[in-house]
């Protein structure tokens, strides 16, 4: 459905209905009664007699060694209720797809990283990387998608959403520079819209992150090149029949960079948890302050031509400041029919970015750079219930659930001279508030066939009031229905097959909803884009472990979105790309034939296009005959800018409990397309990380991380767009009048690439007690 512009009293409705809802999903125990979650199908009786059901294979990631077999163990493991999962975090069912995972926190914690983001790269498939400052959002690639920093991957942690909608920098923004990755308790990974407990943003992936409940009293300092500094404090105690866990860090960091990124981090962590997964309950508090400068992507033209370093900024002005305060709290209960559990959370975040990344092509004095701000309170509610029964004779399983999420936003665009204000853009007040409804049923019809068929609906609403282009105000919403099917076949011989299909969603910025004119320009006029985009995907794969100690899994899957339209922050207007299909497989494999040694491969290839012609493109490309530096890569095409055709990803851990441990690890990201007609591509990204340490029988640890461990040149991004510098030819042309208005809007076509920082060295002393 697409959205329907609606006058403020209704709006207010719709919003106040959402809250209503907000308060309703918490009302604890007596609403959960009839609603809540566990997806496991448990034995049931019938006529008197247990029916008797071979478990699923589990997840290559939780696959548990004998007693006999000793865990790779890089940090202290975490003192669990019952198994690894966080407490009220509710059951774990098995595998519905193959591409479906859990990750460990011991291979979580076993990986070298440069910044918190990048523990999600223990997903099959899925790259992280920084085109900016310390304190940013982190870039994401999956399956053909740069995800830029989050749009369609879901990240939720300990029941929280991480993505914001109708955000100042980018619809999906998704920052993990918050993350302690030392609580982190195991990842749950699932791909593809399948699954109806899944809702916005998770078309594509989803990863849901618990924390730990205990731990041993950790103590950590960590030192390395370029001014990197973190202590790190963690410890648990008994509190009446429960445990708190207080974590806390400081960090800094200055970086390779010419212009020092200065970043200034606290964070911290306060846990209450009683009880175990399927019947307990957590309360979390979170702090978190962060400070930097960045250097953003540079033109190549100035690297290649000596007007700027490797390392250099072309604005050193750039940087930015965020916090954000959360508490969160979960409770999970099992009873006679089932289960049940619930979540709530209230999130309060700011994010002031400096950026510019076109130099002098709108303002040839001063220059381009704008402020983005955003300044939100976050709340929301979930519940959802599980029944037991049979149909005719089997095991069935029922799933209702309700989601709810209401953002109160403050938003403001503003252009700026080296931090200084000089000009409004656009600003705006947002209410954006959502429900989701879900239902599935699980039936296993034999020992080796088990269906699940689901439905999802989803209802959003925003009121947006634009507080200097009254056009631009308004009030929208929207509402999908979204059908879900698995199907599991097996096991035979240690081996499943997976079918899945569905449809999904993502939602654009409220902003797009409701903009008809130009911020910029309010002569020009502009179309409305939907609140809500409709996504349509398909997977099947085999997962296996014929091969003893081998875990190996493949998938084919494809990926269809109506249009990719998304918010432009940097611009204050909306972009709409045209309809896209991805395909492509991944084979992921993990093999532990000793208890010393883990190894783990992965390779994911995508074929990605838009679809349809692009006439926009083709007379944009027309009106700049006769300037080749600003009409190359602007001709009308298919591809689809970032969307790299290959990922691939090994690494080798060796250790025991004790004594010497090393992991090496390697990533690729494949060239990839930077515009539409393919004339500009992406170099290879290959990098090595590795690790080498020692750990003593007391508790203490002494290791050794080195990243980028071959001093690759390789960049961490690369984008293909029109910019303009004082040296470029055409920024005379510009000037002085010789040049048509289409060429001095479009620049000079270039790449712009942020490199990876070269060899580094880290060194970590740690101690438990």
């Amino acid at each position: 459905m697409q959205p329907r512009r609606c006058e403020p009293s209704c709006c207010g409705g719709a919003l106040t209905a959402l809250s209503a809802l907000l308060l309703l999903a918490d009302n604890g125990r007596a609403l959960a009664q009839s609603t809540g979650i566990s997806r496991e199908l448990p034995p049931i009786q019938v006529d008197g007699e247990a029916l008797v059901r071979k478990k699923p294979l589990a997840s290559r990631r939780t696959r548990k060694p004998s007693p006999a077999v000793h865990r790779i163990l890089v940090y202290p493991a975490a003192t669990q209720a019952s198994d690894a999962r966080s407490a009220g975090s509710g059951a774990k069912s098995g595998a519905g797809t193959a591409s479906e995972i859990t990750v460990s926190r011991e291979e979580i914690n076993a990986r070298p990283i440069s910044r918190p983001g990048e523990v999600l790269e223990a997903v099959p498939g899925l790259i992280v990387t920084q085109h900016s400052g310390e304190g940013k959002a982190n870039q994401y690639f999956l399956r053909g998608y740069n995800l830029d920093h989050g749009t369609d991957l879901a990240i939720i942690v300990d029941g929280v959403p991480v993505n914001m909608r109708t955000h100042a920098h980018g619809q999906g923004y998704a920052d993990l520079n918050w993350l302690i990755p030392e609580t982190v308790a195991a990842m749950d990974v699932r791909k593809g819209p399948y699954f109806a407990d899944e809702g916005d943003f998770a078309s594509v992936g989803s990863v849901h992150i618990g924390l730990i409940d205990r731990t041993w009293r950790l103590a950590q300092v960590s030192a390395g090149s370029f001014g990197y500094r973190r202590l790190l404090g963690m410890d648990s105690a008994k509190l009446g029949d429960g445990s708190l866990l207080v974590a806390g860090e400081v960090g800094t960091y200055n970086g390779p960079w010419d212009n020092s990124d200065n970043v200034r981090k606290l964070n911290g962590l306060v846990r209450y948890s009683h009880g175990t997964a399927t019947d307990g309950v957590s309360i979390t508090g979170m702090a978190y302050v962060n400070k930097w400068n960045s250097t953003d992507q540079v033109p190549q033209r100035a690297i290649t031509s000596g007007l700027l370093d490797r390392y250099g900024s072309e604005d050193p002005s750039d940087g930015g400041n965020a916090d954000r305060f959360a508490l969160s709290g979960r409770i999970a209960q099992t009873d006679d029919t089932g289960s049940w559990k619930a979540n709530a959370y209230v999130v309060k975040s700011q994010l002031d970015l400096f950026n510019n990344f076109t130099y002098f092509l709108d303002d040839p004095l001063l220059g381009d750079q704008f402020h983005q701000h955003d300044k939100r309170l976050m709340a929301g509610a979930n519940i959802s219930r599980t029944l037991n029964g049979s149909f005719a004779g089997l095991p069935m399983q029922i799933t209702l659930g309700l989601q709810s999420r209401y953002d109160a936003i403050d938003l403001a665009l503003t252009n700026t001279f080296q931090r200084g204000f000089r000009a409004n853009i656009r600003s705006d007040k947002v209410g954006e508030g959502s429900v989701g409804i879900y239902a599935e049923n699980a039936v296993r019809w034999t020992d080796w066939l088990r269906t699940t068929v689901g439905w999802r609906g989803d209802y959003y609403a925003a009121d947006v009031t634009s507080l200097f282009n009254a056009a631009n105000s308004g009030c929208a919403d929207a509402a999908l229905g979204s059908p879900k099917f698995r199907m599991v076949l097996g096991p035979f011989n240690q081996t499943e097959f997976f079918l899945g299909a569905g449809y999904g969603m993502h939602s654009n910025d409220a902003r797009g909803a409701t903009t008809t004119e130009d911020p910029a320009d309010p002569a020009t006029r502009l179309t409305p884009s939907p609140l809500l985009v409709r996504t349509r995907g398909a997977e099947i794969g085999i997962r296996s472990r014929i091969v003893h100690g081998l875990d190996t899994s493949l998938s084919l899957f494809i990926l269809d979105q109506d249009s990719e339209i998304l918010f432009s922050g940097d611009a204050g207007d909306t972009s709409a790309t045209r309809a896209s299909r991805r395909y492509g497989f991944e084979w992921s494999n993990h093999y532990r034939p000793w208890s010393w040694i883990d190894i783990d491969a992965d390779l994911a290839m995508t074929h990605a296009r838009f679809r349809g012609y692009d006439s926009e493109q083709a007379q944009a490309y027309a009106s700049l005959a006769g300037y080749p530096e600003a009409q190359i890569g602007n001709a009308p095409g298919n591809y689809i800018p970032n969307a790299p055709a290959m990922v691939a990803s090994a690494g080798v851990t060796v250790g025991e409990k004790t004594g010497w441990f090393g992991t090496l690890r390697w990533r690729y990201l494949a060239s990839s397309p930077l515009t539409e007609d393919n004339a500009f591509r992406s170099s290879a990204t290959s990098i090595f990380n590795g690790r080498l340490g020692y750990r003593i029988d007391n508790g203490w640890r002494l290791q050794l991380d080195v990243l980028n461990l071959f001093n690759a040149r390789a960049n961490q991004i690369t984008y293909a767009y029109g910019s303009l510098l004082k040296t470029d030819t055409l920024y005379n042309l510009c000037t002085s009048g010789a040049a048509p208005a289409a060429v001095c809007r479009n620049g000079v076509m270039d790449y712009v690439l942020h490199p990876a920082e070269p060899l580094t060295f880290r060194v970590t002393v740690a101690g438990t007690f």
